[in-house]
């Protein structure tokens, strides 16, 4: 037994090699700390090289993936396609309201001319194993999205997610060839940021965590220090 163990252990892969945890930890904090959303509109060039761009996405690989199903994928939007987005979101609004005005629909048009980079974030919910739901597929997509984010503050850049009724319509739907069990999630938009507002307040870790208690769950932690007496 002991051998076989031992055969397992020399066989097993290696653990990545880190730098030291506490550095790490707390530059992953800042960086944390330090993300924030930049509206598309305050998005300017420059973007990302073609090179930066391809390590930025790979980023979203490592993200969590039951069964390795991959249900989710990044759509680039370049330049040269704004305008049929725009169009789509032109025609989304007048799906929507008939009623929509002239200048209501040059709005929701240039909001797909904005920031160097585009990218639809889009959920398969049928790919693969179909007892893994789609909210298992959509957290996965979170995940990656979230490491996009981060990378791109790490980088220098602003970023943005948007969303809207304009993802559920069959202009956009018919643009991206969507198909039925698909879900398109939001935009993720990313540039340099020409101004950024300062970070909103984060909320408190009682505002964000109940504990499981004989009694029902309760609000905060109810067992080592509380972060909220921290000054």
């Amino acid at each position: 037994m002991n051998v076989s163990l031992h055969r397992f252990a020399s066989s097993a892969p290696a653990a990545p090699t880190l730098p030291d945890e506490a550095p790490l930890a707390d530059a992953l904090q800042a960086l944390m700390d330090a993300r924030q959303t930049v509206l598309p509109k305050r998005l300017v060039d420059p973007g990302p090289s073609a090179a930066e761009l391809r390590d930025w996405l790979a980023c979203a690989t490592s993200a969590p993936d039951h069964d390795r199903l991959r249900p989710w994928r990044l759509v680039l939007v370049p330049a040269a396609q704004r305008p049929r987005l725009g169009q789509a979101f032109a025609d989304a609004l007048r799906e929507r309201d008939p009623a929509a005005t002239a200048d209501q629909l040059e709005q929701a048009h240039d909001k797909a001319l904005r920031a160097p980079v585009l990218l639809l974030v889009v959920v398969n919910g049928a790919c693969g194993d179909p007892e893994i739901d789609l909210n298992e597929r959509i957290l996965s997509a979170g995940c990656a999205v979230q490491n996009l984010l981060l990378m791109a503050t790490a980088r220098g850049w602003g970023s943005a997610l948007t969303s809207g009724k304009a993802l559920k319509s069959g202009a956009l739907r018919t643009l991206f060839a969507l198909g039925p069990q698909e879900h398109a999630l939001c935009c993720l938009s990313v540039g340099t940021a020409s101004a950024r507002k300062p970070t909103p307040p984060r909320p408190g870790v009682h505002e964000i965590v109940r504990t499981l208690t004989d009694a029902g769950p309760i609000d905060g932690l109810t067992e080592g220090p509380n972060p909220d007496t921290t000054p």
